[in-house]
């Protein structure tokens, strides 16, 4: 299973569109949001991506509220399962306990991924590349017996991302 991990697009619709069609093209089957989406242009990418998604909302997503019920976006931390693992998802890195197999969190704009005491915690850093020249974003892929966590980045100025792969026996 391959999920694809972002955050903060903050106003960057062409950003965050990149992202998605580079998880994408990278076979990712469901996408997760962790916040700071700030314009419905970036909900509607994720909508219309094709694929099974999930946000929720960040400390900068105040004028999305009103959008809950027309997108599937949530008050974190938000619980959720795909197949057999259990996520917690959230913006602001405050929930950090070690209650769900993956915790995805945000709003730091830096990439990170630890996997401590048999849970899994990523920050997927910021499509936005407003803390760094860097557009970032995170494919997981959750096998049996591992996680592979392939981090995509590259400059605003170049045409193609690099990655660089993480693994961890579960």
């Amino acid at each position: 299973m391959k999920i694809g991990i972002l955050s903060d697009s903050h106003l960057k619709g062409d950003y965050t569109k990149e992202v998605i069609d580079l998880l994408k093209e990278n076979q990712s089957e469901y996408l997760i949001h962790a916040g700071d989406l700030c314009i419905e242009k970036n909900l509607e990418l994720l909508e219309n991506s094709g694929l099974k998604y999930v946000a929720v909302f960040g400390n900068n997503d105040r004028s999305l509220f009103s959008l809950e019920t027309k997108y599937n976006i949530k008050t974190e931390p938000y619980y959720f399962k795909i197949k057999d693992i259990k996520f917690k998802l959230m913006h602001l890195p405050y929930y950090m306990t070690p209650d769900s197999d993956v915790v995805i969190f945000g709003h730091t704009h830096m990439f990170e991924c630890e996997y401590n005491n048999k849970t899994l915690f990523i920050n997927p850093g910021e499509v936005c590349a407003r803390e760094k020249p860097l557009i970032e974003c995170v494919q997981l892929e959750i096998k049996e017996n591992e996680y592979i966590i392939t981090r995509y980045f590259k400059n605003i100025k170049n045409i193609k991302f690099e990655k660089e792969e993480y693994i961890y026996e579960r």
